[in-house]
């Protein structure tokens, strides 16, 4: 029997923000947010944290393990790869691809996603092809066959890093995006790649009211709405690179899939 598994790639190697997905955000780390977000997706089976077999990623691994998910070893540079057999391990129908530096990542836009995915009978669906959310709330669903299909003949080291654009740009692969809200919402920056982000979401984590479930995206769309001031901590990299560049981070498409976060 296959499932739907959500998996986070992770590691601690980022050229912008070295270590930044074990960094302290409002008491717990930047990955833990990530996880526990992943793990409230409805139609998800299992959440798996994807990281490098190196050493210096044990205390990923660590981190994840305390969360509850389970974990993956692969390779660190070949990441198409790593997706590839940690779906295979998981026994995995559905994968839903998610970056572990998108700490305000909403589990029911993902949701919605998965169902798209599921709706149109797609080999792919996304929420940024073109981008139309606040830049944090990417996430991919892709059908295994099609993954492994991936995993198989994608030869480009571009697609293997980035994991998707084989199936972004595949002539068989059937495509389905999910359209966000646009306007001033499609301008916000919820990822973290500098120490402005950092900054920013620190800043809007002290405002986040307590809740037994994840707030989704309107309620932090109200709390920026009512301290404007936030947005400009870190609005010197708003618009910067929308696609899915190498980061040696792993992150989510934009509209192209990158690497590591």
């Amino acid at each position: 029997m296959t499932c739907t598994a959500a998996i986070i790639q992770a590691r601690m190697g980022s050229t912008r923000l070295p270590g930044k997905i074990l960094m302290d955000l409002a008491g717990k780390t930047v990955l833990a947010r990530v996880l526990e977000r992943c793990k409230a997706i409805a139609g998800v089976d299992v959440v798996c944290c994807a990281v490098p077999t190196s050493s210096d990623n044990d205390g990923v691994v660590v981190e994840a393990k305390r969360c509850g998910v389970e974990v993956f070893r692969g390779s660190e540079t070949d990441v198409l790869d790593r997706y590839y057999q940690a779906g295979l391990e998981l026994k995995a129908g559905v994968v839903l691809r998610v970056t572990s530096d998108c700490p305000l990542i909403d589990p029911a836009v993902c949701a919605e996603v998965l169902q798209l995915r599921s709706r149109e009978n797609a080999a792919y669906a996304c929420n940024n092809m073109p981008p139309s959310w606040p830049h944090g709330l990417d996430c991919e669903a892709i059908a295994f066959d099609w993954l492994e299909r991936a995993a198989r003949e994608a030869s480009d080291a571009h697609d293997r890093e980035h994991v998707t654009p084989y199936l972004r740009h595949h002539p068989d692969a059937t495509r389905a995006n999910l359209a966000g809200p646009g306007g001033v919402a499609a301008q916000q920056r919820w990822t973290l790649d500098y120490p402005q982000d950092l900054a920013f979401l620190k800043e809007l984590f002290a405002l986040l009211p307590p809740s037994p479930v994840p707030l989704g995206y309107r309620d932090v769309l109200a709390i920026i709405d009512a301290n404007p001031w936030l947005s400009g901590i870190n609005d010197s990299h708003v618009g910067e690179s929308r696609e899915m560049v190498a980061d040696t981070s792993d992150r989510a498409a934009r509209p192209m899939a990158t690497g590591d976060s």
